[in-house]
C-alpha cells in the first residue's frame, strides 16, 4: 500500500480586510460568469515554475515512497513557495502574480509531484522486478526508460479526464469539503491579501436565500451568481464558533501576523537543517539507526531509532492520532507478532526477511487489515451514494408530480422538506421556490471556463485506447482485459474521490487491491496482469482525486477550471519523463528492494496478488488474519453509527466524551497497518514529530489562556486563531523538513550515479 498523505490539518486562516473588501467579497459579474477575468488564468510562468517546484517534489517523493510508501500532494507548499517566487520578481514583472495564477501553479506542481504513485513507481513496478520467472509466465517485468515512459503515459489520463464530470456533483451540489483544497484555497487568500473564501461564500448563500425569498437577487443592478459551502468550522465540532464581523476582523489581525517572509524564513531554515541531516546519513550511516532500546533489539529484532527529521516531518502533517495508531501497530506487529513468530519457528529466518523472516509473516496480518478496512469503508461510502441517488431520483419524479400545484399556488404555500440533508439555509422546511432559485444560482461558470464536453468523453475514450494499446504491447495482456480493468476502475474512483471529499484520505491502495481480487477471477495464475490491473485502479483514483483537490481550491477563489485541467495534464505528462528517468538512477545506484530502499508496498502489491491466486498462506497465520480482519471491519462501522447517531455526547461509563473528539481519536486501520509493514525505525520518528507538535501547541496555548487571565482579555475564539496559527506554521516547518532530506538525498544518488 502507498500512503497519500495531504495536510490533515485543514486549519481555517483569514485574511486582512482591505477598502474594497466588500467589492472582492461579491465579484459581481454578468450572466453565468464566475471566473474572475480581472486576473491572469493560465500563465506560462505560473506553470514553468509550478513544474520547477514539482520536480523537487517529485524527487522526494519518489525517495520516500521507496522507503516506507510515504507520499505527499504538497499542494499548500507550492502556493506558499510560488508566491514567494513572484514576489521576489514583483518589482519587474508587468503583470501582478494573481491567486487564479496561483491556483494554476499549485496544480502543475502536484500533478508532477505525485507521479511515482500514479505511476505505480513506488509499487506495482517494483513489485514485477520481484516475481520469480516461474510466475511471470514469460512476461515483461524489467522495463527500459521508453517503456517506463509509455507505462506512465497509458496510466496518466483517464482518471483526469474522468474527474471532469465528478465536479459539478461533488463540488458544486453537494459541497464535499475536500479539507486539503479548502485549506489550500485558504493559504492562497492568506498570501494574496484576500478575503476567507469560505466565510465569503457562507455570507454569500445566506444572502442569496434571503433575496430569493423576496423574489429578488441584485446587487447594485447587476445579477449575482453565488455558491455555498460549509465552512472548516462546521465540520470540526472541537474548534466550531460563529463568527462576528468583529471575530473576523480580530482573527484576521491575528493570524495575518505571521507574515509570508516569516513562512518562508521557517521553510529555508527547516529544509537545511533536514538536508545536513542527510549528508552527515550518507558519510556517516550509523547515525541513521541507533539502538536506543539496546543491542539485541536493534541487531536481532529490527528496534532502531532514525533521527531523520523527514520523518518527524511527516508526523507533524499526519497528525498525532494517525501516528499513535501506526505505534500501535508497530508494538503489535514488531513487539508482539513478530517475536511470537520466531520464538514459535513460525518463520525462522532473520527477522528482517520477507520470505522466512517474521516481517514477511505480520505482513500477511497488515494487509488483512487494509483489505478489511478498505472494503468496508468503500463499502460504507458506496451504500451512501446510492441512497443519495435513490433520493435525488425520488424528488425528481416528486417535482415532476408536483409540478401543476407550484404553477397554481402561491410560492410560500408550497414547501417541501429536503430529504437529502439540511437545506441551503440551514431549515428543512424552506419554500421550494426559493429552494430552486438557491439551487439554479449555485453553478454556473461560463462555458468558456469550462472543459468542453467532447473533449471530457472524447479524451476519456481515447485515453483508455492508449491504456489498451500500451498493456498489450508491454504485457502482452488481451485488451478486452484491460478494458475492464479501466471500466473497473472508474467507479471505484468515484468512491475515492467521495471519501476524499469527506475525510482528506484517498484509499487508492485499497481501491486496487478490490482490483486485484476481481482479476483473480477474470485472469487466474496471471500475476503481471493482476499486478498490472491494480496500478490502473489505483492511478484511476489517484489522478481523478488530485485534480478534485485541485479544483475545489479553484472553485473558492474563481479560477478556471479549464486552465486547472491543462495544467494538470501539464503537469502529468512532465512528471512520466522525469520520473521515469529518477526512477532508473534510483536502480541504476542501489539494489530495489534492498537496505537502503525496502520497498514495503511493493511486497504488499505482490502478497496480495499471490493470495488471490491460490498461494498458500504462511504457517499458523490464518487466525491472526481472521481475529484483526474481523476487528478492522468493525470498526468503521461503528465509527459511521457513531457519527451518524446525532448526539454532542458518548457516555462510556461515568466518562463522556465528545462525539468529534471520539472520532478524532477513532483507531484506524490503514495506520495500524503502516506500522505493522513499516520497520519502527520509521514510525518512532513520526510519533516524535506528532507528539512534539501536540507538546508545544498545549504549551503555547496554556501560555496565552494565563496571559488572557491576568490582563483581564480572553476570548474563547482567540484560542482557536492561535491554534490555527500554530498548525499552518508546524506545516510549513515540516514540509522543509521532508523537502530537504529528500532534495539533499536526490543531488548525493546523482553524484553517486555520475
Amino acid at each position: 500500500m502507498s500512503l497519500l498523505i495531504q495536510s490533515r490539518h485543514a486549519f481555517e486562516v483569514k485574511s486582512v480586510a482591505t477598502d474594497d473588501d466588500h467589492e472582492q467579497r461579491r465579484q459581481i459579474v454578468s450572466g453565468r460568469h464566475m471566473v474572475d477575468v480581472s486576473q491572469p488564468q493560465f500563465t506560462w510562468r505560473a506553470i514553468i515554475v509550478g513544474l520547477l517546484f514539482g520536480t523537487i517534489l517529485c524527487f522526494s517523493n519518489l525517495w520516500f515512497g521507496l522507503q516506507s510508501g510515504w507520499i505527499s500532494m504538497m499542494s499548500l507548499q507550492s502556493s506558499l513557495v510560488g508566491f514567494a517566487v513572484f514576489k521576489a520578481l514583483e518589482h519587474v514583472l508587468d503583470v501582478p502574480f494573481g491567486p487564479a495564477e496561483n491556483v494554476v501553479l499549485q496544480s502543475t506542481a502536484v500533478a508532477t509531484a505525485t507521479m511515482p504513485l500514479a505511476g505505480g513507481f513506488v509499487g506495482i513496478l517494483p513489485a514485477l522486478k520481484l516475481l520469480e520467472e516461474s510466475e511471470s509466465n514469460g512476461a515483461r517485468t524489467v522495463l527500459n526508460f521508453g517503456q517506463l515512459c509509455a507505462w506512465g503515459l497509458a496510466l496518466t489520463f483517464f482518471g483526469v479526464f474522468f474527474a471532469i464530470p465528478l465536479r459539478r456533483q461533488t463540488i458544486i451540489k453537494e459541497k464535499l469539503r475536500f479539507p486539503s483544497g479548502t485549506a489550500t484555497a485558504q493559504m492562497i487568500s492568506v498570501l494574496h491579501k484576500r478575503p476567507d473564501p469560505t466565510l465569503v461564500e457562507e455570507q454569500l448563500q445566506a444572502e442569496t436565500t434571503a433575496t430569493a425569498l423576496n423574489g429578488v437577487a441584485r446587487d447594485h443592478g447587476t445579477f449575482v451568481r453565488r455558491r455555498g459551502i460549509a465552512t472548516a468550522a462546521d465540520n470540526d465540532s472541537d474548534n466550531s464558533h460563529e463568527d462576528t464581523d468583529d471575530e473576523v476582523q480580530t482573527d484576521n489581525i491575528s493570524v495575518d501576523d505571521v507574515k509570508w517572509v516569516t513562512k518562508l524564513l521557517i521553510l529555508f531554515v527547516s529544509f537545511t537543517m533536514s538536508g545536513v541531516y542527510a549528508l552527515l546519513a550518507h558519510f556517516f550511516p550509523i547515525i541513521a539507526a541507533l539502538p536506543v532500546f539496546g543491542r539485541r533489539a536493534s541487531t536481532v529484532w529490527a528496534w532502531n531509532l532514525m533521527p531523520s527529521l523527514s520523518y518527524a516531518g511527516q508526523g507533524i502533517i499526519m497528525g498525532l492520532p494517525t501516528c499513535l495508531w501506526m505505534l500501535v501497530g508497530s508494538v503489535v506487529g514488531w513487539g508482539i507478532l513478530s517475536p511470537l513468530a520466531k520464538n514459535e519457528g513460525w518463520a525462522p529466518g532473520p527477522v528482517t526477511d520477507w520470505k522466512t523472516g517474521s516481517r514477511g509473516w505480520i505482513l500477511w496480518i497488515s494487509l488483512a487489515v487494509m483489505i478489511a478496512e478498505s472494503i468496508v469503508s468503500l463499502g460504507l461510502v458506496g451504500t451512501k451514494e446510492l441512497l443519495l441517488a435513490l433520493g435525488r431520483l425520488r424528488v425528481f419524479y416528486g417535482k415532476r408530480k408536483s409540478s401543476g400545484n407550484l404553477l397554481s399556488q402561491p410560492p410560500e404555500e408550497v414547501t417541501t422538506p429536503n430529504t437529502l440533508g439540511q437545506s441551503v439555509d440551514g431549515d428543512t422546511n424552506v419554500p421550494k421556490t426559493a429552494q430552486l432559485v438557491a439551487e439554479e444560482d449555485v453553478d454556473e461558470v461560463d462555458p468558456r471556463f469550462l472543459v468542453p464536453a467532447w473533449v471530457t468523453w472524447g479524451g476519456l475514450v481515447a485515453s483508455t485506447l492508449l491504456c489498451m494499446g500500451i498493456v498489450k504491447a508491454l504485457f502482452d495482456i488481451p485488451m478486452y482485459d484491460t478494458l475492464i480493468a479501466v471500466v473497473l476502475a472508474l467507479p471505484l474512483a468515484v468512491l475515492g474521490v467521495r471519501a476524499l471529499g469527506e475525510t482528506d484520505l484517498n484509499p487508492v491502495s485499497g481501491i486496487g487491491k478490490v482490483s486485484q481480487v476481481v482479476f483473480a477471477g477474470i485472469m487466474p495464475g496471471n500475476l503481471v496482469g493482476n499486478l498490472v490491473a491494480g496500478g490502473i485502479a489505483e492511478a484511476g483514483a489517484q489522478q481523478a482525486g488530485d485534480l478534485m483537490q485541485d479544483l475545489k481550491t479553484g472553485h473558492l477563489l474563481n479560477a478556471s477550471p479549464r486552465a486547472q485541467f491543462v495544467a494538470q495534464m501539464i503537469g502529468s505528462v512532465f512528471s512520466v519523463f522525469v520520473t521515469a528517468g529518477a526512477y532508473l538512477l534510483y536502480n541504476k545506484v542501489y539494489p530495489i528492494p534492498g537496505p537502503q530502499f525496502p520497498v514495503p508496498t511493493a511486497q504488499v502489491w505482490l502478497d496480495m496478488a499471490r493470495l488471490v491466486n491460490g498461494h498458500p498462506l504462511p504457517p499458523h497465520v490464518w487466525p491472526f488474519i481472521v481475529a484483526f480482519s474481523i476487528l478492522f471491519a468493525l470498526l468503521p462501522a461503528v465509527a459511521v453509527i457513531v457519527k451518524n447517531s446525532g448526539k454532542e455526547y458518548v457516555a462510556f461509563g461515568p466518562w463522556t466524551v465528545r462525539t468529534s473528539t471520539l472520532l478524532r481519536w477513532w483507531p484506524s486501520g490503514i495506520a495500524f497497518a503502516i506500522g505493522i509493514y513499516n520497520t519502527p525505525n520509521f514510525t518512532l520518528m513520526r510519533v516524535i514529530g506528532a507528539l512534539s507538535t501536540a507538546v508545544v501547541t498545549e504549551v503555547v496555548v496554556s501560555r496565552h489562556k494565563h496571559s488572557g487571565i491576568r490582563s483581564g482579555v480572553l476570548r474563547d475564539h482567540d484560542e482557536s486563531i492561535l491554534r490555527r496559527k500554530i498548525a499552518m506554521l508546524a506545516i510549513i516547518l515540516a514540509s522543509g523538513f521532508v523537502l530537504g532530506e529528500g532534495t539533499f538525498s536526490f543531488f548525493i544518488l546523482l553524484s553517486q550515479a555520475f
